[in-house]
């Protein structure tokens, strides 16, 4: 497999302020890669109960959370309409459309490799189950 990785991150240290760790550090939240796609394929905007039922298992704190630090990194705008009641809109912004192609990349992949996922899932489960044993004995 050859890389198109530039000469400069083929090997390590990686300065702190490098892109690779920039765009890492802007993903590591949970749900953030979810909530991109998923107002993504809701058309670049939702009202925040639409998003929330569109990602199971995330909690309305979870959600809002991560969208504050999303409107913050610039990647999602939130719009209120002075109605009664008001009517608040996330919409992803130029940046964040940016963003929608490496997720779904990344989506695509996980895909394509679902049965290697689901092994290293069995491994680690494997794995927790056996030092909770070990933790259990008596010394």
């Amino acid at each position: 497999m050859s890389s198109s990785l530039p000469e400069l991150y083929r090997q390590a240290p990686f300065a702190e302020d490098c892109a690779p760790r920039r765009v890492l550090r802007l993903f590591s939240g949970k749900w953030t890669t979810m909530l991109l796609h998923t107002l993504h394929l809701l058309g670049g905007a939702s009202r925040p109960g639409r998003l929330r039922r569109s990602v199971p298992g995330l909690s309305k704190k979870m959600m809002t959370q991560t969208l504050r630090e999303l409107e913050q990194a610039g990647l999602v705008s939130r719009h209120v309409q002075q109605i009664m009641p008001p009517s608040v809109e996330y919409r992803l912004t130029s940046a964040g459309q940016i963003f929608i192609e490496p997720i779904e990349m990344l989506y695509t992949w996980a895909i394509d490799h679902t049965a290697d996922l689901d092994a290293l899932a069995a491994q680690q489960a494997a794995g927790a189950t056996a030092q909770t044993a070990e933790a259990g004995k008596d010394p």
